[in-house]
């Protein structure tokens, strides 16, 4: 089982708290830029510093796992497209010392958006960990635990989007749902204009 969090505005000792209460043994920082102005304790260095002492592996895998991408070719009008940063080679290395990396340890995938469906954490890189056969499921600020299968029934509705479609299966319905959230919420780069409807 993998898991995620966000770390959104908690105070150190309720975010280690959290950790504790799902046993989770390591965190993988998927945030491209680990530094937070507005809750620093989440930036790179004290947050390692944090996790030791609080006896949590750390490893920063954001230039594998990130939401931004330093190449172009994963960008349309200015915005980052999610389908093709999980083609790029680097998010495959990722993924795969994620799995390496769960034969060890109960991974939590950390960034900084409170709700999964705001983050790229579930609409990109969890989506792939649980396309290739892996238990998922997100931590929330209120230390409730949703299963992967809940979140995705919430972002079919989050789109307004059926859970059974005549024509469509499932998968078909979800994927339109990762897709269309990702639009919401991916990374422009400053001046992008969002694409018209």
């Amino acid at each position: 089982m993998l898991y995620t969090i966000g770390h959104s505005n908690h105070d150190a000792d309720t975010f280690v708290a959290l950790l504790h209460q799902y046993a989770i043994t390591a965190l993988a920082d998927v945030r491209s830029h680990p530094v937070s102005r507005f809750v620093p304790h989440f930036s790179h260095r004290p947050l390692k510093a944090l996790l030791a002492g609080a006896g949590v592996a750390h490893v920063f895998l954001g230039r594998e796992l990130g939401a931004r991408s330093d190449n172009p070719d994963c960008y349309r009008n200015g915005q980052v497209q999610f389908d093709l940063l999980a083609r790029e080679p680097a998010f495959a290395r990722g993924i795969r010392r994620v799995e390496e990396g769960a034969r060890e340890h109960r991974i939590a995938l950390l960034c900084a958006e409170k709700d999964p469906a705001d983050c790229h954490r579930a609409l990109l890189v969890t989506r792939e960990l649980a396309a290739r056969g892996h238990g998922v499921a997100h931590i929330h600020a209120d230390d409730s635990l949703e299963t992967n299968r809940a979140f995705e029934d919430r972002l079919l509705r989050l789109c307004g989007l059926p859970e059974t479609d005549m024509f469509r299966d499932r998968g078909e319905l979800v994927a339109q749902a990762y897709s269309q959230r990702a639009g919401a919420i991916a990374w422009r780069k400053p001046g992008a204009q969002p694409k018209s409807p």
